[in-house]
Formats: C-alpha cells, sequence, structure tokens
C-alpha cells in the first residue's frame, strides 16, 4: 500500500513541477527531430534565487535576399548568305524600249516602200494573198521624199509648183485640196505656222478634235471654201464618216512621217495613229491613188 501510495505521489508531483515537464518535453523533441540543436538558458528567481532551465531553439540564420540579377537577352546570329567561290552577281537586263533603238539609230528619210510593208504588216492577219496583192500602190503616185533637209514649205513648193493656179480654181465647199496628217494638235499647230510661205492667201483649216467639236468644223466646212487642212487622222476620219469632208476633190495627201516627238517616235510607230491612218486609207484614199488623181507624200 505504501508503494502505491508512493508512486501516486511521484506522478503528482512530477505534473507540478516545471522542470520535469520541460525535460519530457525536450526527450520527445529530441526523438522527432534528432538533428535539432537546443540550448539551455539559466534564469534566476529573484526571490528563492532557484535555477530554471529554458529551452531555446537555434534557428539557422536566413541568408540575406539577393538582388534581382537582370536575364541575358536572346541574341540571334545572322549566317551571311554562302556565295559560290569565284562567282559574280549577274545584272537583270533592262528591257529594251523603242526609244533607246531610235535613239541609237541614225534618222533615215521615209520611202513608199516602208508605207508599203506596214500596210502589208496591218493587213496580213485579216486578208488573203490576193487581197494583199490589190493593196500595192503604184510608184507613180507618190510624190518625191523628203531627204530631210526641206522644210514644210520648201518641200511643199517643190512637189506641188503649180498651187496658186490650182487654189484658185478650187470652188467647192465640204472639201479642201491638200491634206496634212500628223500626229496631234500641237504638231499641227506647229506646221501652219511653218508653211506660211508656201500657203500665201490659202484657205486653212484646223482639223483636230483638241477644243474644236465635230459639228463646229462641219458647219465651218459647210460655209466656206478651205483649200489646206491640217489635223489628225482620227478627226478626219470622223469628218469623212459624218459626211461634213468629201476626199473626191482632194488631190495631194502628205504625211508628217520623219518628225519624232520627245520619245523619239513617228507618228506610225504610234499604234493608235497607225490603226487610224489605215482605217483613212481604206474610206476611199486607196481607191484614190489607184485611179492617179490623188498623190502622197511623205514629209
Amino acid at each position: 500500500m505504501e508503494s502505491v501510495e508512493l508512486e501516486k505521489f511521484k506522478t503528482t508531483k512530477d505534473r507540478r513541477d516545471p522542470i520535469l515537464q520541460m525535460r519530457k518535453l525536450r526527450s520527445r523533441e529530441h526523438q522527432r527531430h534528432p538533428q535539432s540543436h537546443t540550448t539551455r538558458v539559466k534564469a534566476s528567481d529573484g526571490e528563492g534565487g532557484g535555477d530554471t532551465e529554458v529551452m531555446q531553439q537555434e534557428t539557422a540564420p536566413v541568408p540575406a535576399l539577393s538582388k534581382k540579377t537582370k536575364q541575358p537577352k536572346e541574341c540571334f546570329l545572322v549566317q551571311p548568305k554562302e556565295t559560290k567561290e569565284g562567282g559574280t552577281k549577274t545584272k537583270k537586263r533592262r528591257k529594251k524600249k523603242i526609244t533607246d533603238i531610235l535613239a541609237k539609230s541614225e534618222p533615215k528619210p521615209g520611202t513608199p516602200e516602208d508605207l508599203q510593208q506596214l500596210m502589208k504588216d496591218y493587213y496580213s492577219s485579216r486578208r488573203s494573198v490576193i487581197e494583199l496583192e490589190e493593196l500595192n500602190l503604184p510608184d507613180s503616185c507618190f510624190l518625191k521624199v523628203n531627204d530631210l533637209t526641206h522644210s514644210l514649205s520648201s518641200y511643199l513648193k517643190e512637189v506641188c509648183p503649180k498651187w496658186v493656179k490650182l487654189r484658185k480654181n478650187h470652188n467647192e465647199k465640204k472639201s479642201v485640196l491638200m491634206l496634212i496628217i500628223c500626229s496631234s494638235a500641237i504638231r499641227a499647230l506647229e506646221l501652219i505656222r511653218s508653211m506660211t510661205a508656201f500657203k500665201g492667201d490659202s484657205k486653212v483649216m484646223k482639223l483636230f478634235a483638241k477644243h474644236i467639236k465635230v459639228q463646229e468644223q462641219i458647219k465651218l466646212l459647210e460655209k466656206r471654201v478651205v483649200h489646206l487642212g491640217v489635223g489628225t487622222p482620227g478627226r478626219i476620219k470622223e469628218l469623212v464618216k459624218q459626211g461634213g469632208l468629201n476626199l473626191n476633190p482632194l488631190k495631194f495627201l502628205v504625211f508628217d512621217w520623219n518628225w519624232r516627238d520627245q520619245k523619239l517616235r513617228r507618228m506610225m510607230d504610234i499604234p493608235e495613229i497607225r490603226k487610224e491612218v489605215f482605217e483613212l486609207l481604206e474610206m476611199g484614199v486607196l481607191s484614190l491613188c489607184k485611179s492617179e488623181s490623188l498623190k502622197l507624200g511623205l514629209f
């Protein structure tokens, strides 16, 4: 009985004693975490002077936070293009233009053969061989060729020595004695100014589309007698089509053949002008040439 009561006394004493409880807790933590280190701190009571042990767990020093380092930017190396050893750069060929060809070529006066060849090339895909032969014009219907030394007045005086007599005998309206065909209205004005020495008292009419309506030109042709007409093939063709201009009294048809514009093109080098010229020739000009009542000139 005495032993049992002694054990109960010890257990109750242990529960009341804080130092024993701390030792038990330390042993349990040591079993759970054997690597943890503890330190003892002695504390003295003011009154009893007894020593007390306090468990203090050492904590590992926390490393100082390092400053954020800049991440290196991605760099891409561009590899040079592989070139063949000993290879040379090939230059692209520039497409030749008609102006480049004409700039290098020497100007040559137009000939009747040039006109005949252009007619064959234009009608070759549209007509048969027999019809192409019918387009051939006799040499007698062509005037003397300009050798590039004449002005317009001197050339017309040479090919039309009896112009004054023809002009006096012409009294028909809606017709002209001479037509001069060029590529543009500006060129037509230049030709009119350059023929002052030849025309004399002749009545000259502008036959182009710039600032002049077709109906106005038809009214002018109906009112007065005109000897000379200077203009573009498109407007002359339109006047013939609408009945404002009669080609039967026509005696001379002169093409401004050798003159070149800023792009070094002659009038027959321009596709639109060339087409209108051949359409005009089909409107009675070819038949007049074959009957030798009309003469063709290449200035």
